[in-house]
């Protein structure tokens, strides 16, 4: 049976160029059974109403599934409840009265566009230059045609099963992107597919990765407690076999 709380919601408000700043607000008779969004609606209808500007947050399909959704709450990325985005986060986790403090995702990469939304296209320029397959048009070959090892089909889709929040970016103390770029490596290089591309893939998205100023992996993990769908941390020991494979002429 759902019931009602009262929270009140320490926000980061900021616009492009400003100098970020918490703001207050109260979020009252919200239902325990809405989602983390949709009690930010609330709020923001209320902002609204009383000609407050509201609060800018990135959002899309609420299905756990664009990778949209990403925020701090109370310093824990997407809430940090176990294999769960913020759109899937429901208010019956809180209590009534608890202080909640909301901050856009903290990463050099990531710069603040407005509030809790920001720019993320950096994981886009990473997949943009390594994370696809070269193939030829025509029909679909039989699968028989491509024997593939059960372990490498089953590490291949939990490895594509990122859906690129950056989750793990804003976790790392050294805002690395090792987990995020690994995956895209790694549900390409274990399939016979992504295998005429694999030594130029690799080399071309750790390059983008450090051009775009994410940090270094120092194997803090933390990277892997946040990804809300559970990416294996041993992504990154594939990657870095991969890269030295590729440095050494070696497929």
């Amino acid at each position: 049976m759902s019931t009602q709380i009262n929270l009140t919601l320490k926000v980061w408000r900021q616009g492009k160029g400003e100098t970020g700043r918490f703001e207050t607000y109260e979020a009252k008779n919200i239902d325990t059974d809405a989602s983390f969004l949709e009690m930010l609606d609330v709020v923001n209808d209320e902002l609204t109403i009383k000609g407050v500007e509201p609060i800018a947050f990135e959002h899309d399909c609420r299905e756990g599934i664009c990778g949209c959704c990403g925020t701090l709450v109370n310093g824990k990325t997407h809430g940090s409840h176990d294999r769960t985005t913020l759109c899937q986060l429901h208010m019956r986790h809180f209590k009534d009265g608890q202080e909640l403090v909301l901050e856009p995702f903290r990463a050099d990469a990531f710069p603040v566009l407005k509030d809790l939304i920001v720019d993320r296209s950096g994981l886009d320029e990473i997949i943009t230059e390594g994370g696809y397959i070269a193939v030829k048009t025509g029909n679909a070959p039989e699968a028989e045609t491509a024997p593939i090892k059960k372990e490498f089909a089953e590490a291949a889709m939990d490895a594509a099963e990122c859906i690129g929040c950056g989750a793990c970016v804003a976790a790392c103390p050294n805002g690395s992107a090792m987990l995020f770029t690994s995956a895209k490596v790694s549900q390409y290089a274990l399939l016979p597919q992504g295998h005429p591309e694999r030594s130029k893939r690799v080399k071309a998205m750790v390059a983008k990765m450090d051009e775009l100023g994410f940090g270094n992996c120092s194997n803090e993990y933390e990277c892997a407690v946040a990804c809300p769908k559970g990416i294996d941390v041993k992504n990154i020991a594939r990657l870095n076999r991969e890269f030295i494979k590729a440095n050494l002429g070696k497929s």
